[in-house]
């Protein structure tokens, strides 16, 4: 397996590849160092790794900004001596993040999920989430413009219980129990919202905190929502097993 390290702190960069070089949990074969951005870039132009570990802060700039220059399809995880970025990852990313100063356990944990998630790894969600974390805060949506009858109307994010995407469209359900069509895609959608205040659990729904009124846990890879307004389709509504922890730590905050 060929690992990617793209960090420009040098103590930071030879902790990581011993951990790496002494465990047993993934088999490493080669480990690219990238110090920097361009580095980075130059070097995913044309070659490519199976897993990459990125510090966010680079010395020549933020490393979302490689997205901008080329398309990586590898899932990834984040190392950060900042709180505020390592939450916002990881509330959005599938993989996980490791939070300086890190210890030999916590690089177990990570590579033991990314283990459990590579073989159904999807990148698209996560390149849209890239995108999401790049976006400023107050650039996201607080209202949402439906139509009702021949009329406009502009609902809240606090009034809007969930979005949910059936057959070729995507609904809005506010907290009163109205549904309305809403002219976007669930996978549009999510990027430009507050994640403070949503969460996609499955493909099919985009729910507010607000809106869970009962959690179920039929096993540990099978957990329930029950959501109010109840859904009209879809009553039954189940968290993506990819996304239980992510999510019930979500709930938890």
């Amino acid at each position: 397996m060929k690992i990617a390290i793209i960090e420009d702190e040098l103590l930071a960069v030879n902790y990581l590849k011993n951990l790496l070089d002494i465990q047993s949990i993934v088999p490493v074969t080669e480990t690219v160092i990238l110090r920097s951005k361009k580095q980075a870039i130059d070097f995913f132009e044309k070659d490519s790794a199976d897993l990459i570990f990125m510090d966010i802060h680079l010395g020549d700039g933020m490393s979302l900004e490689i997205f901008e220059h080329v398309e990586l399809f590898t899932p990834i995880i984040f190392i950060t001596a900042f709180d505020e970025y390592a939450m916002r990852v990881f509330r959005h990313f599938t993989i996980d993040y490791l939070l300086k100063p890190f210890e030999e356990q916590d690089l177990h944990k990570a590579l033991q999920k990314f283990i459990s998630i590579r073989n159904n790894f999807d990148p698209e969600p996560v390149l849209k989430s890239i995108s999401s974390l790049r976006q400023p805060d107050d650039e996201m949506m607080k209202r949402f413009m439906v139509r009702e009858g021949n009329k406009l109307k502009s609902i809240d994010e606090h009034n809007t219980a969930y979005f949910f995407a059936s057959g070729k469209y995507l609904f809005l359900t506010t907290k009163d129990h109205q549904t309305y069509i809403y002219d976007d895609t669930i996978k549009d959608i999510i990027q430009k919202l507050n994640p403070e205040i949503f969460f996609r659990i499955n493909r099919k729904f985009i729910i507010n905190k607000e809106a869970v009124s009962e959690i179920i846990k039929h096993s540990s890879q099978k957990v329930e929502l029950r959501l109010s307004p109840e859904p009209e389709v879809n009553a039954e509504v189940f968290i993506s097993k990819m996304q239980i922890a992510e999510c019930l730590n979500w709930l938890n905050r």
